[in-house]
């Protein structure tokens, strides 16, 4: 049996799924959604998809609206964390509300699911508060990204 890694955890189609997704919840939106994903969390899950936020440089979007979902599979543990643009405008309890349905998807074993259905929920608000603007670039790219 072949073991998991980041990069076979999903296959092509939940992939292409997952990227669909990102697209979607950005196609009204500046902002920026990336998904990451790896092996272990070394540390505090929040410290480290803070440091993983850092080194995919999204914060570096110019309204500092970019959203990274981070998952650690074989230490379960997963994260959202939102640039200080969108964590000043969105409601205290957001991201726990998100991260309580992907969670909830999680344990059902619907990984590719509930990372759609999170990612989705956070483009809603991403674009109720940053909405496309005729000259929006896509600042990041809409990739997995995979760690080890």
């Amino acid at each position: 049996m072949k073991a998991t890694t980041p990069a076979n955890i999903f296959t092509a189609d939940e992939k292409k799924k997952i990227v669909h997704a990102i697209e979607m919840a950005e196609k009204d939106t500046s902002g920026e959604i990336r998904l990451h994903i790896e092996s272990f969390c070394p540390k505090d899950v929040l410290d480290h998809a803070t440091w993983i936020f850092t080194k995919l440089e999204m914060h570096k979007t110019a309204q500092r609206n970019g959203v990274l979902f981070y998952v650690a599979i074989h230490d379960r543990k997963f994260a959202i964390l939102g640039d200080a643009g969108i964590n000043a405008l969105v409601p205290a309890d957001f991201w726990e509300k998100i991260k309580s349905t992907v969670v909830a998807e999680f344990a059902q074993g619907h990984y590719c699911e509930g990372l759609c259905t999170g990612i989705g929920m956070a483009g809603e608000q991403l674009k109720a508060f940053f909405p496309y603007q005729k000259d929006d670039i896509n600042e990041l790219s809409d990739e997995i990204s995979f760690g080890k």
